[in-house]
């Protein structure tokens, strides 16, 4: 079956599936979540927090904000900028866990066989550490700006470390 533009563009219109016609797609839950704003050196970003996926690590989160740190380069786990947490106080559940995030999907580190962490790809990624493959709570994607990641990595890559801001827009 062949869908029109209005079809394949408008996921809250019901869609027909051989003839019947469906109910109205449900809404994205984290379609009307709160919203991040993240200031790296000259770069913005909106991101949304994955509240549905990892509602602790959310809520872990936003009770640091607004959260002012550097990011630099990451060592071990190739196109992404890494924000050493030092002696963070607190402890993460495991919950959505990956090793592999898409770029700007970031993540939480904060379980115990690595420092405590918050990672952000902006390229190919594998979260690891020098004790080896991590995975990390993805609580965070960022929806608006991704054209700018590769120019950011570019920065932290070449000119070394950035502030780093997180704030609710």
């Amino acid at each position: 079956m062949k869908f029109t533009k209005l079809e394949c563009y408008n996921p809250g219109m019901p869609r027909k599936n051989n003839g019947i016609l469906n109910q109205p797609l449900k809404k994205n839950p984290s379609r009307n979540a709160e919203l991040l704003r993240i200031h790296i050196g000259l770069f913005e970003f909106t991101a949304r927090f994955e509240e549905h996926l990892a509602p602790q690590t959310c809520a872990l989160f936003r009770s640091l904000l607004p959260f002012k740190k550097k990011i630099i380069q990451a060592r071990w786990s190739g196109d992404a900028g890494w924000i050493p947490l030092g002696e963070f106080n607190h402890r993460a559940k495991q919950e959505n866990l990956t090793s592999h995030p898409a770029p700007g999907e970031i993540l939480l580190y904060a379980f115990g066989l690595s420092e405590p962490e918050i990672l952000l790809p902006y390229g190919a990624c594998t979260f690891s550490s020098k004790v080896g493959q991590l995975a990390g709570n993805h609580f965070l994607t960022i929806i608006d700006g991704q054209e700018r990641l590769a120019p950011f990595g570019r920065t932290i890559l070449w000119e070394g470390a950035q502030d780093v801001t997180f704030h609710i827009r």
